[in-house]
């Protein structure tokens, strides 16, 4: 399934029409400002019709990537909070409760038709704290403290899309450029940083959980 094909055909040059996307509004929860443009910024930016929230848990006093990150916003069409939970290099282990208690402070009320977040798994070796927010979302998810008519996970190893995931999308050319203008430009990673390596031209997800109603 490719989420952000593009549509219309002509008899020069056919294309397949463009899939349905019946996501009015969706939920991009993070570990840190970034994740959501590195991971699933091309899709953001493919549906600007769609009501996109981030809520990043890491990272809310930090006084360089906190205003880069509501600069990010303004450009993906979004809006989005961050919050403080300690992300220091060393990387202790936090407390499941808390990191699920950030989400519920960041995300309050709502349901949207997706909420979109980290891989327990992580998407590359390692980061803690991706894979303590993916497993909060999940645990709130299943106990029905946060809702959603669908629940995806980002796909990626070694910050590479997996081709097999459940959902592999190929970015307009266009679209991915302004996602890698939006890493090295707005958030002010290097050309040849690990962040603008990783703004690939594909995004790629696992659905964890089937469609539901809401």
């Amino acid at each position: 399934m490719s989420v952000g094909a593009t549509g219309g055909q002509n008899a020069d040059n056919p294309s397949p029409p463009r899939l349905a996307w019946p996501y009015a509004s969706a939920w991009v929860v993070v570990a840190h400002p970034d994740d959501e443009t590195l991971w699933a910024g091309g899709t953001m930016l493919v549906h600007p019709e769609t009501k996109w929230t981030v809520a990043a848990l890491c990272r809310r006093n930090d006084p360089d990537r906190a205003p880069r990150f509501h600069s990010a916003l303004k450009l993906l069409g979004a809006t989005g909070t961050l919050g403080d939970l300690d992300d220091g290099p060393e990387q202790t282990p936090l407390r499941a409760a808390d990191v699920q208690s950030a989400v519920l402070a960041l995300t309050g009320d709502g349901d949207p038709d997706l909420i979109i977040t980290h891989s327990v798994c992580g998407e590359y070796t390692r980061h803690r704290r991706h894979e303590e927010v993916g497993a909060a979302v999940l645990a709130l998810w299943d106990a029905g403290k946060i809702h959603s008519r669908e629940l995806w996970a980002f796909a990626y190893r070694d910050a590479q899309a997996i081709k097999k995931a459940d959902i592999f999308n190929e970015l307009p050319m266009e679209i991915g450029e302004r996602k890698h203008g939006l890493v090295t430009q707005v958030y002010g990673f290097a050309p040849d940083s690990f962040e603008a390596k990783a703004a690939l031209q594909e995004e790629a997800f696992w659905r964890l959980r089937p469609v539901k109603e809401i």
